[in-house]
């Protein structure tokens, strides 16, 4: 069986900017380029989100609405590693979202230093596909508090890793993509 060449794709984004309709549409094209005889290629979910209020739960449950049917929903709100780890060559993978897996280490108590080392260290051993969804929030002034100093620097941090790793990083504006690097995957 031959599998499609692995491809990392970082959509990044403000609040509504489209992150997340790019991200589920460009693993759906992934997964629908599809193995001999056209098959398509086993497609996750990663949602990180955790429900810890009404708010929260209509959020999911908007995201779940309209996600393929075609996706298999696997959540985990901690072990990215892990997950990408186990994925296999065939496997596309979309990530939904680095913000909030940080905001849950954070709530933790993780040593996130570490945490994003070893996440960045499994996606660069990843077998299969691998689409990340992550905010951009360093274009605004400094925040107020050490609390969300330290989220920004963390989210910055690992959007750097991914940057540097990713094949492709689509930064979105109003919905629109501007692709910030694109390698050809021949």
């Amino acid at each position: 069986m031959t599998s499609s060449p692995r491809q990392i794709l970082l959509a990044l984004g403000g609040a509504r900017s489209g992150k997340s309709d790019y991200a589920e549409n460009a693993a759906l094209a992934m997964a629908n380029a599809g193995q001999p005889h056209g098959a398509p290629r086993p497609l996750y979910y990663l949602a990180t989100g955790q429900a810890f209020d009404g708010e929260m739960e209509q959020r999911i449950a908007r995201h779940q609405d309209r996600r393929s049917a075609q996706f298999q929903t696997i959540e985990e709100p901690l072990q990215l590693a892990e997950v990408i780890a186990r994925r296999e060559a065939q496997d596309v993978i979309m990530i939904d979202s680095i913000g909030t897996w940080i905001t849950n280490h954070m709530m933790a108590g993780s040593a996130l230093p570490r945490v994003i080392d070893d996440t960045l260290d499994a996606l660069r051993l990843a077998k299969g596909s691998v689409v990340l969804v992550s905010d951009e929030i360093g274009m605004g002034i400094v925040p107020d508090n050490a609390m969300s100093r330290e989220f920004r620097d963390h989210i910055g941090m690992m959007n750097q890793g991914v940057a540097s790793i990713a094949n492709t990083v689509a930064f979105m504006v109003a919905g629109l993509p501007m692709i910030m690097k694109s390698e050809d995957q021949s």
